[in-house]
């Protein structure tokens, strides 16, 4: 019998951009936008996907005005 292991995203300490999409309520291509500046320092690159730190996403959220 196989169990369901996934992780609750509130869990998750790295995000796909469709997640934090989800879980920020931040549209997908905003989030593509924010994440290719060049001093992003909550993106994590594993070859050619983008995840989001979630925690230090949420302290950059914290800090802005607008996006």
């Amino acid at each position: 019998m196989k169990e369901n292991m996934e992780v609750p995203i509130w869990h998750k300490c790295n995000l796909t951009i469709a997640e934090a999409s989800k879980y920020f309520n931040i549209g997908g291509n905003k989030l593509r936008e924010i994440t290719d500046e060049p001093d992003c320092d909550f993106v994590l690159l594993i070859g050619t996907k983008k995840l989001i730190k979630r925690i230090k996403f949420e302290e950059y959220l914290e800090h802005e005005y607008s996006l």
